[in-house]
């Protein structure tokens, strides 16, 4: 799908990670550019996807009419996604477990490569209730989940990050597959987690688009997507601790998710944004036998299933956090309208020693109507110039992302600022924060 482009920009649609798309600085500035393109996200074909949840219902037809836990329904449903992902090149992995005296089952894939300390994680529960095939729960966000790991393999992405995707067994039974998975990941294990992110119901008939509100960086990477689109989003809160996030989020774990609505009511307010029909339930099928193939808004699943692979693209070319010491600034500095001067927000840094490391982690929090406008720049203690960005984003509001700096010729010690210009008139806004650490 086509990310729609308003307003000034004409030429530019850039997705940003970790400072993707910096320019060069000028050559008068002598300095290096802050960090390097990643690739582009792909438009997730909402006909495979598809293809996935008619396999998933025939699945569901021929074992009883359901997919759920300790049925033939489920394992059928497991070893489906298992051989797609076998054949792409996944290393998978079966985890068995055991509730209300049947045997459960947990998918887990894993994609070579990338830093095995920091892991970005996307899953989605697998099962259904028993009443019915589980399409919309479940099943969209299984299928978009699966055909954005087969997305992975075909583009044959080689991310900073570790990439692990995840099927859950009994979910509705109590994130039960989910919460073995996590008990029994070491503590060391755990930590190496950069991520996780969820998706359950993400297709439904009468559709919301809700945010998971959980980690701050996870949430502005699903709502810079939705502002691309110019499509209003709304904080989750209907599923809040009823899925699979919770188990990660339990053990500080940082989490995010996309939900489309279950049994709650549309209300007015959210017809006129979304379109639907208000006073009619997100999902009116929701754990009930009609939730079958019809029960899906195709718009809905587009977006969301082209939402999960920008989130994968994205946080997964984010450069793991090096450790060291951070030093931050929170005091907010207004950023005037262009063609004001740019304005400072200084960090004095003490302590440190010798020279700031190659992967100096610069966090930017900057909160603007049209961050397209902006030039941001690193300015370190002698005075050289890391672009951090330049005029990316379009018409999106606000600029929140992490930036790699090779600051390795720099001393640490010293005082740096985040210099921000606004260069083209009609929006404004301002410094909400921002961090460096060594």
């Amino acid at each position: 799908m086509s990310l729609s482009v308003s307003r000034r920009l004409a030429a530019v649609t850039a997705f940003a990670v970790a400072g993707l798309f910096a320019s060069a600085a000028p050559a008068a500035l002598a300095a290096p550019t802050a960090v390097a393109a990643a690739p582009t996200p792909p438009d997730i074909p909402l006909a495979n996807v598809k293809a996935h949840l008619s396999q998933l219902s025939t699945i569901a037809a021929n074992n009883g009419g359901n997919r759920a836990h300790g049925r033939a329904g489920y394992k059928a449903s497991i070893d489906y996604v298992k051989g797609k992902l076998d054949a792409a090149g996944f290393t998978t992995t079966l985890q068995t477990f055991t509730s209300s005296g049947a045997t459960g089952y947990n998918l887990i894939a894993d994609w070579p490569g990338g830093d095995p300390n920091s892991v970005l994680m996307a899953g989605s529960h697998l099962d259904s209730v028993t009443s019915g095939a589980g399409i919309n729960d479940n099943g969209s966000g299984s299928a978009a989940v699966l055909e954005t790991a087969l997305a992975v393999s075909r583009a044959g992405l080689q991310p900073t990050k570790h990439l692990r995707f995840g099927w859950w067994g009994a979910e509705e039974l109590g994130l039960v597959g989910s919460k073995y998975y996590v008990n029994n990941l070491p503590a060391a294990e755990r930590a190496k987690f950069a991520g996780y992110l969820n998706f359950d119901m993400i297709g439904s008939p009468n559709p919301g688009y809700f945010v998971y509100d959980d980690d701050p960086t996870i949430e502005q990477t699903f709502k810079n997507y939705y502002t691309g689109l110019g499509v209003p989003t709304e904080i989750e809160t209907e599923g809040d601790g009823r899925s699979d996030h919770a188990s990660f989020k339990n053990v500080g774990i940082p989490v995010g998710g996309l939900f489309t609505g279950a049994s709650n009511t549309k209300s007015a307010a959210q017809a006129q944004k979304w379109g639907g029909t208000s006073g009619q339930a997100f999902d009116r099928c929701y754990h009930s036998s009609c939730d079958g193939l019809t029960n899906i808004n195709d718009t809905a699943l587009d977006r969301n299933s082209d939402a999960v692979a920008y989130a994968i693209w994205t946080l997964g070319a984010a450069t793991p956090v090096p450790p060291g010491q951070s030093f931050e600034n929170t005091a907010d500095v207004n950023v005037p309208d262009s063609p004001a001067a740019a304005v400072s927000s200084p960090i004095t840094v003490s302590g440190v020693t010798g020279n700031a490391p190659a992967t100096t982690k610069v966090d930017v929090n900057i909160v603007h109507t049209y961050r397209g406008d902006l030039v941001v720049d690193l300015v370190a203690p002698d005075g050289t110039v890391y672009n951090l960005h330049n005029r990316t984003g379009g018409s999106a509001d606000n600029l929140v992302q992490t930036y790699t700096v090779n600051a390795s010729s720099e001393v640490a010690n010293g005082v740096w600022n985040l210099r921000v210009k606004d260069t083209a008139a009609q929006d404004v806004g301002y410094i909400n924060s921002w961090k460096i650490t060594f």
